[in-house]
């Protein structure tokens, strides 16, 4: 029966649920961000949640998914550059959605490094 995951692993996948959403959140300030700077208003107030968003992302990853933790500090490095408006924003763009493949690809990991074999199969 596919599906069956050991301990470490549905720990593991429950993680990265909640990395999930606080990623969809990050990706709506961004989103929103985007947005204002369309219409072009201040977008000064966006870094500030940028960072309140993305800190408890990355100290929720640091222990079991560093590499990715990582990814979620170089997005708030990413919103504190200097430069244009428009390339911050197409690299919160891009920092977003590699965050985002990553956390699926690890969800995928997990599932496979994790998969007990039940008692029908073997």
């Amino acid at each position: 029966m596919p599906g069956r995951i050991d301990g470490a692993g549905l720990a593991k996948l429950e993680t990265l649920e909640q990395a999930v959403t606080l990623t969809q959140r990050l990706h709506g300030i961004v989103e929103r961000m985007a947005q204002a700077q369309r219409i072009q208003q201040p977008l000064a107030g966006f870094r500030q949640q940028i960072h309140r968003a993305a800190a408890p992302l990355a100290s929720l990853l640091k222990p079991q998914f560093e590499p990715i933790a990582d990814l979620v500090t170089n997005l708030v490095v990413v919103s504190t550059r200097g430069g244009s408006e428009t390339r911050r924003v197409q690299a919160l763009r891009e920092s977003v959605a590699l965050i985002r493949v990553s956390l699926d690809a690890a969800q995928s990991r997990v599932r496979k490094d994790h998969a007990v074999a039940s008692a029908d199969e073997g």
